[in-house]
Parts: C-alpha cells; sequence; structure tokens
C-alpha cells in the first residue's frame, strides 16, 4: 500500500510541476489581464474554452481512454509501440475531419455558442481543438511510461511560453480576449509538434499488431457519451449564464473558475497520475482499500484548499481583478471550487468501472448528473445569479456520484471509509459556514481572522480523531527519514 500511495505522490508532484506554474502566473497576471479586457469579453474566452474540451472529448472517440486501458495489457514494446502509432494516427485523422467541418461555419457557429458575433476567435479556438486533443495522447504516451520528467518539462515550457506570448499579445499589441485565445492555442499546437518529433521512434511502422480497433472501441466508445455528458455540465452553465445573463456575468463566472484554479490543478493532477496508478494494481481486494484510502485524502487536502477560498473569497477577488466590474465574481467561488473537487471523486469511480470493464454503467449516471443540472440551472441561476449556475453544478455531481456508486457496487465495491468522509464534511463544512457567517468580510481583520481559521481547521480534524494511530506512526517515520537523510547530506 505504501509503495502505491508512494507512486502516486511522485506522479502527482510532476503533474503539479506545470500546474502550479500555470496558475501561479495565471493568478499573478489576472489584474494585467481585467485591466485590459472587460468581462464581456472574459466570458467570451472562457465559453470557447468549454467549446474546445467539450468537442475534444466527442472528436477522440474514446481512443485515449482505451490507450490508458490496453497498453498495461500487453507488455511486449513492439506492441505498445504499435498501440502508440495506432492511436495517435486515428486521431490525428478524426480532428483533422472534425476541425475542418467546423471552419466552415465559423461566423454562426461563433454566435451561436457565445451570443457575440466573433468568427476569428472561434477559428482559434477550432485550432485549439485540433492542438489540445492531439496534445492529449502525446502526453499519455509519456504518462504510461511515468516519464514524470520529460512530462513536467513539456508543460512548463508550454505554460511559459503561453504566458509570454500572452503578455506580447494581449499587453504590448493590444489584441484584448482574441490575444489571450491565440498564445493559448497557437503555443500548444508548436508543444504538440515538438512532442511528435520527441517521440517519432514510437510512431514508425513495426511488424508488431495491436489490438484491433473493435477491441479498442469496444471499451472506449461508451465512455464518450458519459465524459461528453459530465463535461456538458461545464458547458451548460456557461452557456446559460451567457444567453441569459449576458457576456459579462460569463465573464465574472470564468473569474470565480480561475480563483478555482487551486483546486483544479490538484483535479487534474490526480486525473492524470490516477487511472495508470489505479489500473496498474492486480489485486481487487488491495486495489479496493487503496482506492478508499485515496478517495479519503483526496477529500481531506481539496476539503481544506474548498474552505480557504470560502472564506477569502471577497478579498482575493479585490485583489486580483482592478476593474470593478468583476467584484460580484466572489459569490461563485465557493461553489466551483467545490464543484471542481466533487469531480475528482467521479474520476475514482470512473476508474473503479473500468477496472471491472463496465463502462457502459458510466452514461447513465452521467445523464442524471446532466438532467440535475440544467433544472438546477433554470432554478437558480434567475434568482442567485452566477452563484447559482455553481450551485447547480455541485448538485449535478452529487447526483451523478449517487447513481454512479449505486451501479457499480457489485461489479467493483471500493471500501471507502465513509465515517472519515462524513467526518470531513461536518467539521470542515460546518466551521466554514460559521466561519463565513459570524466573521468579518472587510478590513484587516477580516483576512486575519478567516485565515486563522483556515489554519485551525486541520487541527480540528485532529482533535475529533480523523488520523487514524496507524497514519500517525507512517507519518512520523516519514518525517524521522527526512530528517535522517539531512543529517547525512
Amino acid at each position: 500500500m505504501a509503495g502505491y500511495l508512494k507512486r502516486l505522490l511522485g506522479a502527482l508532484g510532476a503533474y503539479q510541476i506545470a500546474g502550479i506554474l500555470q496558475k501561479l502566473l495565471a493568478v499573478l497576471l489576472l489584474p494585467v489581464y481585467t485591466g485590459r479586457i472587460a468581462p464581456g469579453g472574459y466570458g467570451v474566452v472562457e465559453t470557447l474554452a468549454t467549446f474546445v474540451i467539450f468537442v475534444s472529448i466527442v472528436a477522440r472517440f474514446g481512443i485515449i481512454e482505451s490507450f490508458l486501458r490496453y497498453y498495461f495489457i500487453d507488455e511486449d514494446p513492439a506492441r505498445r509501440d504499435a498501440l502508440v502509432r495506432r492511436s495517435v494516427t486515428f486521431l490525428l485523422a478524426t480532428t483533422t475531419i472534425v476541425c475542418l467541418g467546423l471552419l466552415l461555419p465559423a461566423a454562426p457557429l461563433a454566435h451561436l455558442i457565445t451570443s457575440e458575433r466573433v468568427p476569428g476567435a472561434f477559428r482559434v479556438a477550432v485550432l485549439g481543438i485540433w492542438s489540445f486533443t492531439n496534445l492529449e495522447l502525446a502526453q499519455a504516451v509519456l504518462r504510461v511510461d511515468e516519464r514524470l520528467r520529460a512530462y513536467a518539462v513539456v508543460n512548463s515550457i508550454n505554460v511559459a511560453v503561453t504566458v509570454a506570448a500572452s503578455l506580447v499579445l494581449v499587453v504590448g499589441l493590444n489584441r484584448g480576449y482574441e490575444g489571450l485565445l491565440i498564445a493559448n492555442y497557437g503555443t500548444s499546437t508548436l508543444v504538440l509538434f515538438g512532442l511528435w518529433w520527441h517521440l517519432r521512434r514510437r510512431l514508425r511502422p513495426t511488424t508488431a499488431s495491436p489490438d484491433p480497433f473493435r477491441v479498442l472501441f469496444r471499451f472506449g466508445l461508451p465512455t464518450v457519451p458519459a465524459e461528453a455528458s459530465v463535461y456538458a455540465l461545464s458547458v451548460l452553465d456557461r452557456q446559460y449564464i451567457v444567453h441569459s445573463q449576458g457576456a459579462a456575468s460569463a465573464g465574472r463566472y470564468a473569474i470565480a473558475l480561475k480563483v478555482a484554479g487551486a483546486i483544479t490543478f490538484i483535479v487534474m493532477a490526480f486525473q492524470y497520475a490516477w487511472p495508470p496508478l489505479a489500473y496498474s494494481v492486480t489485486d481487487d481486494a488491495h486495489a479496493a482499500r487503496l482506492y478508499g484510502l485515496v478517495t479519503t485524502y483526496y477529500a481531506l487536502i481539496t476539503g481544506w484548499i474548498v474552505a480557504g477560498l470560502a472564506l477569502e473569497d471577497r478579498f482575493i477577488i479585490r485583489v486580483l481583478t482592478p476593474h470593478p466590474g468583476y467584484f460580484g465574481a466572489y459569490r461563485a467561488i465557493p461553489w466551483v471550487s467545490l464543484g471542481w473537487a466533487l469531480y475528482g471523486l467521479w474520476v475514482v469511480l470512473l476508474v473503479a468501472a473500468g477496472r471491472a470493464g463496465v463502462t457502459r454503467r458510466n452514461f447513465p449516471a452521467a445523464l442524471v448528473g446532466l438532467v440535475v443540472n440544467v433544472l438546477l440551472l433554470i432554478a437558480l441561476v434567475p434568482r442567485y445569479g452566477i452563484a447559482g449556475g455553481g450551485l447547480a453544478l455541485c448538485g449535478a455531481y452529487l447526483a451523478m456520484l449517487g447513481v454512479m456508486q449505486l451501479l457499480i457496487r457489485r461489479a467493483f465495491p471500493v471500501r471507502f471509509e465513509w465515517r472519515r468522509l462524513g467526518q470531513l464534511v461536518v467539521v470542515l463544512g460546518g466551521l466554514t459556514v460559521s466561519g463565513d457567517l459570524l466573521l468579518p468580510d472587510a478590513g484587516p481583520l477580516g483576512v486575519a481572522s478567516r485565515a486563522a481559521l483556515f489554519l485551525a481547521l486541520p487541527v480540528a480534524l485532529w482533535l475529533t480523531g480523523f488520523v487514524n494511530r496507524a497514519e500517525l506512526d507512517q507519518g512520523l517515520a516519514v518525517v524521522r527519514n527526512l530528517r535522517a537523510r539531512r543529517g547525512a547530506a
């Protein structure tokens, strides 16, 4: 168990390096960008960004998911290389066809998606679909080989060049929100070409024969409706807000999501690191215990960060967005942060379904979440604005998780630690809500008192017996080993 957790932490560290850099720079540059881009412009950027990912999910036909699953079934290097080449070739063909089809009606599609007439920005987003999807698969090759350093280097270069290009285009050339789109997707395209060159030996034709497409599609295609439905939650809230509340409200919602980046980079790193490790555990009983333990500590880390964002949301927005039109974004921060954290739990259940070979059960659960999301958006957004969008997202994920657990619990019963998960909800949730209602929400005293409560949350968990004796002993052993290494050095 300890060995698997060490591998997971090592992978998370590698996947987080670029994520930390990206989120840190994004936060530091928010005052620069929001001083030059009005809320409506940010609304267009984020609406197109969700469109890019949604189309990407459909256009890859589940081939990336199949690649991740079947790469570990056959240990023959030649057959693995053949699987890499077949997957890359297939995805290159499908994304090229899809993107060419989207370019023709750019003007009407841009208005349909963003409620604004921005065909030029839409065409940049279509390039993003092509580069983002193919880059996902190229990065997956590094992930399955656990080439953590290479993965970190590639993504760090991507982030650094994107930021530099954004500053030139937005600040230097005054290209506004279009500059952000060009910098993001143009850089991803260049990085994709570089990564293909790096992997060129694995893309050469071989005599080995990988699993036929019908085998790959049997696993991958059933994941597409489910994954598209899940991601449609992110599309629907922004589409509903941009068309019912306007592009400026969509821009404020986008800023709330940017602040929630403290959660999203952990969730995305977990999404990348967890499946290869989880599938590599051969013993089902051992896997069931590991999945449950990882879920508990994932909920601990993300729950604590969500609490901090909820407590300090007003102060964060005041610091990061000098444009007064963005201040209302704070109302959505707690809910979109919690929604992203719940998505990480969905990843755990998806892997459990994949391990049991019941991926067809993903879609009914995702469909329930989609229906709940639509109903909650209609009910909550007119009354609560962008906060209603975040609340709808949380409600949809909770519904999805409940249905998914019911559908797969017999196929692969994960040993969730329900007592400790409930303890997290009661302690973290109760103290955070109490602090938000009772503590000052302005001035230095407000910042300090809320920060003090945030730091006290782990102590409250400790006092209520969250950490068991075995875990405490393991943690102390790790600390002693670190001290011994420092002393030897």
